[in-house]
């Protein structure tokens, strides 16, 4: 089965592969040392210090594997890409909610690096899906679980 390719602006790239460098240097010596300083406590078959270290250490290395197999699965979006006449991934957009007057402004991102609270939103969510390859002025409508929201597309930037 072929692995999924992964959209990843320049700052993306750059967030995965400093992760990956701090799990792999500090983290897993950080877990390292609580497994061995857990089992100095001696019968590690009832250590909570020792399961926890453990369970630490699985989730560390699940970690390093999966940020391994999106770096090796990227795609990387360059700024001069960004084209401004329509949304894309990279694309800055301006929308206005139609219903309340509400502008916001989103990032349009991959899936790897959406974060909605920063308004880094993935190409896949409901708003990414209705905008791509939409052009300033479009109207679109998103589908929500509250029912239909329409934004109209005010601006494109990168």
């Amino acid at each position: 089965m072929a692995e999924k390719e992964v959209i990843l602006t320049q700052e993306g790239l750059k967030k995965l592969e400093e992760e990956l460098e701090h799990l792999k240097s500090v983290k897993r010596r950080e877990v390292a040392e609580r497994i061995k300083v857990a089992i100095g406590y001696g019968d590690i078959s009832e250590n909570s210090e020792y399961e926890d270290a453990k369970n630490e250490q699985a989730f560390v290395e699940g970690r390093i594997i999966t940020l391994e197999k999106m770096l090796r699965n990227a795609r990387i979006i360059n700024n001069d890409e960004v084209d401004t006449d329509a949304v894309n991934v990279g694309s800055i957009v301006i929308l206005k909610d139609l219903e309340f007057g509400d502008i916001v402004e989103y990032s349009i991102v991959g899936t790897a690096e959406s974060d909605p609270f920063q308004n880094k939103i993935s190409n896949e969510s409901p708003v990414g899906k209705a905008i791509l390859g939409k052009r300033k002025g479009a109207i679109v409508d998103v589908s929500v679980p509250a029912g239909v929201i329409q934004y109209e597309i005010i601006d494109i930037k990168k």
